[in-house]
């Protein structure tokens, strides 16, 4: 039988070796630098800038709605006042025109009485 030429240094080094692959694996790997690095900051500062505009143009619509609503309010209310007063004077002019028909109806009634009474 022979026996093999293998030394302890020898498997001192390989073991070292082994130990050292194995250590290696986990060592973080060098990162891939995205294209758009530089620029990211610039793209994150737009979409935040659009979406800023989008709100606010949400905003500025709701405000518009809102004196829309208000408007057709305050003419709704307009109207009305406007319709209460006519008929108010409707009913005066009524209440004029019943009155006037009485004074007439007893003008006529003394003036008759005088005739009568000639």
């Amino acid at each position: 039988m022979k026996v093999p030429d293998h030394k302890f240094s020898d498997r001192l080094d390989t073991q070292a070796e082994a130990k050292k692959a194995l250590l290696a694996k986990f060592k973080p790997k060098p990162a891939a630098v995205d294209p758009n690095f530089e620029r990211r900051d610039e793209i994150k500062a737009a979409e935040r800038e659009a979406s800023r505009l989008a709100r606010e143009g949400d905003k500025e619509q709701r405000r518009v709605e809102q004196l829309a609503k208000q408007e057709a309010a305050r003419l709704r209310d307009l109207e009305n006042a406007e319709a209460e007063l006519a008929l108010k004077r409707a009913e005066r002019k009524e209440r004029k025109a019943l009155t006037k028909a009485e004074q007439q109806a007893i003008r006529q009634a003394r003036q008759a009485a005088r005739m009568a009474g000639r």
